[in-house]
């Protein structure tokens, strides 16, 4: 279970509070890392435990500072959820608290559908993951949730849309966008919710970057999104979502709903997440560099009308965004490839060592086709006012030798 000592403990640096915070030995029988608690059901010790569990499940009261409530059944919580919620937190620069679900999209869903009502809206920049744009306009528009869509990057179009959108709720940034790389300036979508007289929370959808390279929290978001089944847990082995807070009162609240809607991690996902989160750091810089290193090899190249990435941005803008909110460009580009879709398939089809699929931030490297696959549920118009193209060709490199990759990139590209 989660550490209840209420003596004061001195905060270590994020890369040591993962593997040190959220777990006390004694409570496992000794053993160094945490078990699986498969239990679907918890023992009171009183019947006034009980009572005060179920209160503070509920909303009635808040908990007091450092006060140990005990479980009631997994659905609400379970120890292995507590542990991985505590060491999310280090992870990510600014956040006090998280909470864990059972995919990115139970994550998504479930913040929506806490903090929006029939008659809200929601500020969204597009273009977006393709299961977002399906739960806003396909799910929650036809319930009165209203999408009001900004194109990634237009900050005058934003910071007017969170002015002036009647019943604001919600401002759900995807930045970097998905899949042609398009940043939105976080900071100030921030400060024009703030200037609202009822403010609007601000969320971020910071699958692409991951905590690593950028810091919604620090740039005034309210909330963080992850889908942990990319970058977090990086083997394509699990499904797991994550959402991290600035204050507690926001997850509480995502947590009561969260046991309403029964999508809480499970305890063997929460086990395999957390061995996973001491080398987040390490993955991702790797395939960073890995990936600077293939896009500087790849420019130029006679098939390529052009290639989405951050560190490659020539409009001013971009480039002021991507200097001011992220560390690392990232191990995600996209090509814009000349021929059209016949060209960009031929070109995954000559993919050896890059498997054709969906999903990111694997130790493999992988490659799709938006426009067919991720994006597909979106109309041609869309499609085009989103940018993305029928010679797009989205890849997210892993931890193979960045020069194999190259090579094989290159020999695609020489053979359309």
């Amino acid at each position: 279970m989660a550490d209840k000592k209420k003596e004061p403990r001195v905060r270590a640096r994020p890369d040591t509070e993962i593997l040190t915070r959220g777990f006390d030995p004694r409570l496992s029988v000794g053993s160094a890392r945490p078990a699986v608690f498969r239990s679907t059901t918890y023992v009171f010790s009183s019947p006034e435990s009980a009572e005060r569990a179920f209160a503070v499940a509920l909303g009635k009261v808040r908990p007091a500072e450092d006060e140990d409530v005990e479980l009631i059944y997994s659905r609400l919580s379970h120890p292995n959820a507590e542990i991985l919620e505590d060491r999310l937190v280090p992870l990510e620069e600014g956040a006090t608290s998280a909470a864990v679900f059972n995919s990115g999209m139970a994550a998504i869903s479930t913040l929506i559908l806490t903090l929006c009502r029939p008659g809200t809206s929601v500020v969204c920049s597009v273009p977006m993951y393709g299961g977002t744009h399906l739960l806003l306009y396909e799910v929650l528009e036809p319930f009165g949730v209203k999408p009001v869509p900004v194109a990634a990057g237009d900050d005058a179009a934003l910071r007017r849309a969170i002015a002036e959108t009647e019943n604001l709720r919600l401002v759900f940034l995807e930045t970097p966008a998905n899949p042609t790389l398009r940043m939105t300036d976080i900071a100030s979508a921030a400060q024009a919710a703030s200037e609202r007289a009822e403010r609007p929370l601000v969320a971020v959808d910071n699958t692409f970057m991951g905590p690593v390279f950028q810091h919604p929290l620090q740039l005034g978001a309210d909330l963080c999104v992850y889908s942990a089944t990319k970058y977090l847990a990086g083997f394509s082995d699990m499904l797991g979502g994550v959402v991290t807070a600035a204050g507690p009162e926001l997850v509480a609240h995502l947590r009561s709903t969260r046991a309403t809607l029964g999508n809480i991690l499970q305890p063997d996902e929460c086990w395999l997440l957390d061995s996973r989160l001491p080398t987040v750091s390490l993955r991702m810089k790797t395939q960073s560099g890995s990936a600077e290193h293939i896009v500087d090899g790849l420019v130029g190249h006679e098939r390529i009308e052009r290639i989405h990435y951050p560190g490659l941005f020539e409009d001013p803008e971009q480039r002021r965004i991507y200097r001011a909110q992220c560390d690392h460009p990232g191990a995600i580009f996209s090509l814009e490839l000349r021929g059209g879709k016949q060209a960009a398939f031929d070109f995954l089809r000559r993919l050896r060592i890059t498997k054709n699929a969906v999903s990111l931030g694997a130790m493999e490297s992988l490659a799709c086709h938006p426009a067919t696959t991720t994006h597909s549920e979106m109309t041609p118009s869309q499609l085009e006012r989103a940018g993305i193209s029928q010679g797009l060709v989205r890849i997210s490199v892993g931890i193979e030798d960045w020069r194999d990759l190259l090579r094989e990139y290159t020999d695609a590209l020489d053979a359309l």
